[in-house]
């Protein structure tokens, strides 16, 4: 039985609405949806399947998916903006804003060691419960009080979750307002469209359930093997995670940002333009400009970060191009030379050895449109 592709889309874009069918007929998805913009016009705003594990539910143009890491790349956006005001600098010890962090011979970690998981911070050695990193303070007093890792600057290994609050805690205290606020403030509400880190009671009915699917921990396990587990195993994250009010309700800027497709197309369709509402062509060249390029101890693969956004991605048509992918499926990247943002967001979190081909599908009909 095929499943009903529902919202609108651009004729020359035809090609993304049966990429997405076919990811549902091919029994890749659950519930899902796609968003593209070009040259700021919302040419592709598609959604369908089920927003529940049972079925009972229908996916809906307004609901809104845990978009896991796709997360980071709105946090380096926030950060972004707050270096082009002078208010924070990537390069400048962070312990100037946090002195606490200096312990533990942090003071010369910088915000470019950080967004860029070159820090050694990237995860704690102290017993976490999740009940204290959604609590923000026992997170980031830990995180303060530990030694690195590793030498700050000679490896990498993904910050999971700590990438969110060491980048978050300075923006914090220069601005006073949580990464939460700020983003509503400062991103979404200037756009006019919803991404919410720590969603508000009176929009927790949009959120989907999220679905553990085939191999959709096997990247928290290859942590837990690597030399370096710390980012999986203090603590490990969950996929059903965002199925408890209190996980969708806390700020955790690693990874529980909730969206749906149409509001990260859209943000990154602002940031990827000539024109951007949100910051200057010169301030996205700084964030976009490699910090690493080398293995990624924590899967030992090939990786390229900036300040916060994964760079040269395989599914990339152009070099200029950034973003972040999100546990489980989600994506989201905006290419300045082809002028567009592109999001997909799912809650049937599955794992591939390679390129999810759902997304990798979905990315393929975008520029075979253009």
């Amino acid at each position: 039985m095929n499943t009903p592709i529902q919202g609108s889309v651009d004729h020359r874009f035809e090609k993304v609405k049966h990429a997405l069918a076919q990811n549902f007929a091919d029994g890749l998805e659950h519930g899902a949806a796609v968003a593209v913009m070009v040259d700021g016009k919302l040419v592709v705003d598609l959604w369908a399947g089920h927003a529940d594990h049972a079925k009972t539910k229908p996916w809906q143009r307004n609901s809104i998916a845990n978009v896991w890491s796709s997360t980071k790349g709105v946090v380096a956006l926030a950060v972004a903006m707050l270096v082009e005001r002078g208010r924070l600098h990537y390069d400048e010890p962070i312990a100037k804003l946090w002195p606490e962090f200096a312990a533990g011979g942090k003071e010369h970690i910088t915000l470019n060691h950080t967004m860029s998981h070159t820090s050694g911070l990237n995860g704690v050695n102290t017993p976490i419960t999740e009940d204290d990193l959604l609590a923000w303070g026992p997170y980031v007093r830990a995180l303060a009080s530990m030694t690195p890792n590793w030498k700050p600057g000679t490896d990498c290994a993904y910050h999971a979750l700590s990438y969110g609050h060491l980048a978050c805690e300075p923006l914090q205290r220069v601005t006073g307002k949580s990464i939460g606020q700020f983003v509503q403030e400062e991103i979404a509400g200037p756009l006019g469209t919803d991404f919410f880190i720590g969603v508000p009671q009176d929009q927790d009915h949009r959120c989907v359930e999220m679905i553990a699917g085939a191999g959709c921990t096997d990247w928290v396990n290859l942590v837990l093997s690597s030399p370096y587990p710390q980012a999986c195993a203090n603590p490990t994250p969950v996929a059903t995670a965002p199925n408890d009010r209190r996980w969708r309700a806390a700020q955790v800027p690693g990874g529980n940002g909730h969206s749906d497709a149409r509001a990260l197309a859209t943000i990154y369709g602002d940031i990827a333009g000539h024109n951007s509402k949100l910051w200057k062509i010169d301030t996205r060249a700084e964030a976009t400009r490699v910090r690493y390029r080398g293995l990624d101890a924590s899967f030992n693969v090939p990786t390229i970060f900036g300040a916060g956004f994964s760079l040269e991605d395989d599914l990339f048509k152009n070099p200029q191009s950034f973003g972040h992918n999100g546990w489980g499926g989600t994506m989201a990247f905006g290419d300045p030379i082809a002028r567009i943002g592109f999001a997909y967001v799912t809650n049937h979190m599955l794992g591939f050895e390679t390129i999810d081909p759902r997304r990798q599908r979905l990315v393929a009909a975008v520029y075979d449109a253009l």
